[in-house]
């Protein structure tokens, strides 16, 4: 007899919980939704980047085993400037195909003329985690 009195209890307070459990916004979220696929439609149409903002000037502020971004996007043709900062630990980082080399904290300002993704990796040893400390530029 408990056993069903305490089996009825909990399984009314399931129900209960149940019933009183989030609120239902659907057409506040059908409203973003609409809203989220106008603007990816009129930044496709422009030919935006919908994925990451293109910025020339690119500042890397670099901590030990990470850069502080994981993809860097510029544009083709034009003048890019990588300012690299170290934050924690000694760094560099270089870009082979773009002939980019900066040993320590620098600059370095180059003209990438093929679109593409290309790695940078750190080129000063930093420690344990220094194989796996790279990003990526993508050029448009």
């Amino acid at each position: 007899m408990k056993k069903n009195l305490l089996f009825s209890i909990l399984v009314g307070f399931m129900l209960l919980l149940a019933a009183c459990g989030g609120e239902d916004n659907s057409t506040e979220n059908d409203a973003t939704d609409n809203t989220d696929t106008e603007t990816t439609e009129q930044t496709e149409a422009s030919g935006e980047s919908t994925e990451a903002e293109i910025n020339n000037d690119v500042v890397m502020t670099l901590t030990n085993f990470d850069f502080d971004k994981e993809e860097y996007v510029v544009q083709s043709g034009e003048e890019v400037t990588i300012t690299l900062v170290n934050e924690e630990g000694n760094h560099g980082i270089s870009i082979d195909e773009l002939d980019v080399n900066i040993q320590g904290e620098g600059e370095a300002v180059f003209v990438p003329e093929e679109p593409g993704e290309y790695v940078i990796y750190c080129n000063v040893f930093c420690g344990d985690g220094h194989e796996e400390m790279t990003a990526t530029i993508v050029v448009l």
